[in-house]
């Protein structure tokens, strides 16, 4: 799968997606893009966007995405670090076009 990280999405992340091709929105340079027009960017290319912006679903209409949606629930990795393999479950299980919010256990 073809994964985007958002900017507030921790870079060090990506070493738990090892089978996944991914992207930051810097890399890409999509930084400057609002999220309904780095929405739509990324659904030409890629399968899943993770994000930790929590008001993304109510500032977007995501009813016609074929991009799943992944919500962290913060961005701080030394917070998120521990749960990289549950994140990296999240992501294989995603379907196209679903939202997520990933919750720690």
């Amino acid at each position: 799968m073809r994964v985007l990280f958002d900017q507030g999405t921790p870079v060090p992340l990506r070493e738990f997606l090892r089978g996944h091709e991914v992207a930051t929105a810097l890399e890409m340079h999509w930084s400057d893009l609002s999220n309904g027009d780095l929405l739509l960017a990324a659904e030409k290319q890629f399968d899943v966007f993770i994000t930790t912006d929590q008001q993304l679903r109510y500032q977007q209409n995501l009813a016609d995405r074929k991009i799943a949606v992944l919500v962290l629930p913060f961005a701080s990795w030394p917070k998120l670090q521990a749960h990289g393999s549950d994140i990296a479950m999240a992501v294989d299980a995603v379907s196209p076009g679903s939202y997520v919010e990933f919750q720690p256990r």
